[in-house]
């Protein structure tokens, strides 16, 4: 008998308090190893349509509802009582009559009215509003297109009527295959549809299927898939997720998309498929802070908890530190001159010069950004170089200048054997491009929006030009470190093999739809990669986000934590909320918000490891690659987001865009952790951005 687990039976799971999940898990755990023992408790559900749903006794009011055949026992749902039964009766287990695939279908007649569209904010919960009028958008879509797609037959005159206010709650009562194929159809995209693996064996086989219901072969991969019920890409990997992670690149290939849209879940997945495919390889899995690289060994752990051989073949690292572990090996000892080492060799060597007009602000950025950033090793090929993001335009006479400062300070550093990052990796990539043997066969960058160009070419080495080489994944909204270059120019040409993610998973319509507001529609890269943001679409609806000013930081951090203990009393977990704010300076903010909550909280290191029954806090540079279901972002004061230190320290008026950019990827990045509920505030005056998140 087979055993499945279906993904709706993950959602419920997940839901439900720490020592519910227990014994839910010890009853799984039981009917995979005996689903025939007298001592589990099965009661057949009358009421269903579908007389293959049973319940089984978890305790006193847990029932876990499971789909039972002769050939295949799965794991359906799991709450109290009342509830799981109630989901059971609506419910059935089809083979749709056009895909072929197993579809957990809600029945049409079960449903009073399929519409819910607009959210008014009161006290949680929230209250739904009546819809107006518009039109309709798959009116005239003909039925067999649809059915395609996966849209159950009873469920075609509601697809029919569907407008923009309802499809969101119309989707609620879909199989996913179906609903995400309608939000790509109203954002004007044309899904595709799933191929059958030739003659279907089972339903189950069908793509769509296995992004639902998957096997269990063994108690450890059901340990392992209940574990972590939030994380369903462990078990279920979305089709076109799927399709770029195993087909082949004939180049360097780069997947993008906004927050939520799985990119460092496909990196993951793509650093697995290559080791599977290739027994005897080497996989670099790297991003750009130790951080995030931690995040990532997690999620590795728990995507290959049974497999060490496997894992021990994916190396994870930040770049800096695999840069640094192989320079020793390939180059030899080294000694980095840090940001601060340098500043005062640029402030000794500015005085130095009489003519001298720049301040040390614009003398550092300039050093970083393009001196250092490209290795230019000699006055012509800084008289000629292409200043890319940075806006103030120099003359020849002003880059002489500027050109005595730092050869001076390029001398300074050689005479102390000092080498800056740039540096190591610029000389590393040249010692690996003469390498007889790749030290990675493949490597796969999260984040690489935030790679510099010596990264790049350390990267483009490792690569060695070979198909299938490197692989990216990144958002260039979520840009908050480095200054935009050509990667094409150091020899990194994604063109024809970037693909954009458009499904978030993550982040509800209503919080996604908002913080979009902060960003344009559409980013491109200098090499002209186009990423379009205007069509992402979420999969789920929640409650709008809040944003509330206030004229006291007491008065703030009260209404704050009012917020936390209301989500807490509802149902939300302290592990499950988090603070953010701009810097370490707003930091006590965050804590005395926490604190009127009356929960405990974790400020959150460089590991970003959350503590269960905690409220964790941190400033917005370490949100990146976290999640949770509730997040407040506050502090957004005029001057402390965008930062006033930065704009103060910028010298020249045309250089202000760049920091005004990051700073609003930084509230971007900060929002968009939140999955359901989010609360953005600060104190009068607040930020200028968040009028345009107000929008």
């Amino acid at each position: 008998m087979d055993f499945r687990i279906a993904d709706t039976f993950t959602d419920s799971l997940a839901r439900l308090t720490g020592e519910e999940q227990k014994a839910v898990k010890t009853t799984a755990f039981d009917l995979q190893l005996d689903p025939a023992n007298p001592g589990m408790s099965f009661h057949k559900l009358d009421k269903a349509k579908d007389k293959n749903f049973w319940s089984v006794r978890v305790n006193r009011d847990i029932r876990l509802i499971v789909h039972k055949t002769q050939t295949n026992l799965m794991l359906c749902y799991v709450d109290h009582h009342d509830k799981a039964y109630a989901w059971a009766e609506r419910r059935k287990l089809e083979a749709h009559p056009k895909t072929g695939a197993a579809q957990l279908v809600e029945i049409r007649e079960t449903v009073q009215e399929v519409v819910v569209p607009v959210y008014v904010q009161t006290n949680l919960p929230l209250e739904p509003m009546p819809s107006r009028d518009a039109p309709t958008l798959f009116a005239r879509i003909p039925d067999e297109e649809l059915l395609g797609y996966g849209v159950p037959p009873e469920w075609l005159a509601d697809v029919k009527r569907a407008t923009e206010d309802t499809l969101l709650t119309l989707a609620d009562h879909l199989p996913a295959e179906a609903a995400e194929a309608l939000l790509e159809l109203a954002t004007g995209g044309k899904p595709r549809m799933a191929e059958s693996p030739g003659a279907l064996v089972s339903p189950f086989d069908h793509p769509d299927a296995q992004r639902r219901f998957r096997i269990m072969a063994n108690v450890e991969e059901l340990e392992r898939a209940l574990d972590y019920p939030w994380d369903k890409w462990t078990i279920f990997l979305h089709p076109e997720q799927r399709y770029l992670v195993e087909r082949s690149y004939s180049g360097p290939a780069r997947v993008s998309g906004s927050a939520g849209t799985g990119k460092t879940i496909v990196a993951l997945h793509r650093a697995v498929h290559l080791a599977r495919a290739n027994p005897d390889a080497r996989i670099l899995l790297t991003t750009f802070s130790e951080a995030l690289a931690q995040a990532l060994r997690v999620r590795l752990r728990r995507l290959l908890g049974d497999e060490p051989r496997l894992q021990e073949r994916v190396d994870v690292h930040a770049l800096g530190s695999i840069g640094q572990r192989l320079y020793k090996a390939h180059v030899g000892p080294f000694e980095i001159a840090s940001r601060e080492t340098i500043a005062p060799l640029i402030e000794a060597a500015s005085r130095s010069q009489p003519n001298n007009p720049y301040t040390q602000y614009f003398l550092a950025t300039e050093w970083e950004d393009i001196v250092d950033a490209w290795q230019i090793g000699s006055w012509e090929n800084y008289r000629d170089v292409a200043r890319l993001g940075r806006k103030t335009r120099l003359t020849e006479a002003q880059r002489r200048i500027l050109w005595s400062i730092f050869d001076a300070v390029r001398d300074t550093l050689k005479s102390k054997k000092l080498i800056t990052e740039a540096q190591l990796f610029t000389e590393l990539a040249e010692s690996l491009s003469r390498a007889p043997r790749p030290v990675f066969d493949f490597a796969v960058t999260d984040e690489s929006q935030d790679a510099t160009p010596a990264h790049l070419r350390f990267l483009a080495a490792l690569g060695g030009g070979r198909p299938d080489a490197l692989f990216f994944a990144g958002d260039l909204g979520q840009r908050i470190f480095q200054q935009p270059f050509s990667w094409k120019s150091l020899g990194v040409d994604v063109r024809g093999r970037s693909r954009t993610l458009r499904v978030n998973y993550r982040t509800s319509h209503q919080i996604r739809s908002q913080a979009d507001l902060l960003l344009a529609s559409e980013i491109a890269d200098v090499d002209g990669n186009a990423e379009t943001r205007g069509d992402a679409v979420s999969v789920f609806n929640g409650p709008p986000p809040l944003m509330r000013t206030f004229a006291s930081q007491a008065e703030e951090s009260s209404a704050a934590g009012q917020w936390i203990a209301d989500l807490a009393k509802s149902g939300v977990s302290a592990h499950e909320i988090a603070v953010f704010v701009r810097s370490v300076a707003e930091l006590d903010r965050a804590r005395e918000a926490v604190s009127k909550s009356e929960l405990p909280a974790r400020i959150l290191d460089e590991k970003m490891e959350s503590v269960s029954g905690h409220v964790s806090i941190a400033t917005m540079h370490l949100a990146k690659g976290l999640e949770f279901r509730a997040v407040a972002v506050m502090a957004c004061d005029d001057e402390v987001i965008p930062l006033q230190e930065r704009i103060e320290a910028v010298g020249d008026e045309s250089d202000l865009q760049e920091v005004y950019d990051t700073e609003r990827h930084l509230l971007y990045v900060a929002c968009t952790r939140a999955r359901d509920y989010l609360l953005v505030s600060g104190v009068r005056p607040t930020s200028e951005f968040l009028d345009d998140f107000a929008g």
